[in-house]
């Protein structure tokens, strides 16, 4: 059973921590726990019960109505909400409830109809990212455990590369060498890009997780691809994360190396000159969009 400070229950559920408390004192809607040091604390049970609130109240209903109903009641309200709702919070809620109770069925239901809906990267770009990086930055902090974290990747990423599979080479374009970082295994990103820079036409080279750094080099050496591309989530650790731009910098001079991730987003980095920052996934599909006019001429 995870724990859960009422500060974890605001960064999950977006409703702040001076609201759960007049909600649990007025409506007595949470039932904390006390650690043996008399410390309070929550549960899943807690959790989940805040998260479909959350969502309720978000779309109009009543803090006084939702109460007055039990869990079952409360739960039957957000299925059919999230079944009629687009709206893309409601869905990240509802995928959020997914990973609590680790429900793969009405994970996969939610994502396939939204995938129906909106199409595949429309989807990974407006929810299932989105969703990602709320759910890394939750598991980084310890509010959500490893086993939350690795259940939701490990969904994703087949949905990744079951989308991969299906995607026709077109041939031409550049080449990207796509790799993760040794001791680096966060692949959702990585693997979206992918999905990105086949979907515009270009080649991609995909080493995945952990490359060992002779590894990538002898890969660069065959195939001397344009760019390189990776994501740095938890490897090289933040006081490495510099000399390890700077070697990659040096190693590969002919290439324009993209990094993004968790270790490199907004920190005190000097990025040597073929070094370029991206902030988002959507930074890749701009990226992608500049080189459209290359191609063409």
């Amino acid at each position: 059973m995870s724990s859960y400070s009422i500060k974890d229950l605001e960064q999950l559920s977006g409703i702040k921590a001076h609201t759960l408390r007049i909600w649990e004192q007025r409506y007595n809607l949470l039932s904390p726990k006390r650690t043996d040091t008399n410390i309070r604390f929550y549960d899943d049970q807690d959790l989940k019960l805040i998260l479909n609130v959350a969502l309720l109240n978000d779309n109009g209903v009543k803090i006084s109505k939702i109460a007055s109903m039990d869990s079952v009641e409360i739960r039957d309200e957000v299925m059919k909400l999230t079944e009629r709702s687009l709206t893309h919070d409601d869905q990240i809620h509802a995928l959020t409830i997914c990973m609590i109770e680790m429900d793969e069925d009405r994970f996969d239901k939610i994502l396939s109809t939204n995938i129906m809906k909106l199409g595949f990267e429309q989807t990974m770009m407006n929810i299932i990212y989105p969703f990602m990086s709320k759910i890394g930055v939750l598991w980084q902090t310890g509010a959500i455990n490893p086993a939350q974290e690795h259940f939701i990747s490990n969904l994703v990423r087949q949905k990744l590369i079951v989308a991969i599979d299906g995607q026709i080479a077109k041939g031409g374009g550049k080449k990207f060498l796509l790799f993760l970082p040794e001791g680096e295994l966060h692949e959702t990103s990585i693997l979206f890009a992918s999905y990105l820079i086949k979907n515009k036409g270009h080649k991609v080279i995909y080493l995945g997780q952990s490359t060992p750094y002779d590894d990538l080099l002898s890969v660069y050496n065959l195939h001397q691809p344009e760019y390189l591309l990776t994501v740095i989530t938890t490897s090289p650790s933040s006081e490495y994360v510099q000399e390890y731009l700077n070697s990659l910098s040096k190693r590969f001079p002919n290439a324009q190396i993209l990094v993004t991730g968790y270790q490199v987003i907004g920190q005190d980095l000097v990025f040597p000159s073929n070094v370029r920052l991206l902030n988002y996934i959507r930074d890749i599909k701009e990226f992608l969009e500049e080189l459209v006019p290359i191609e063409q001429t």
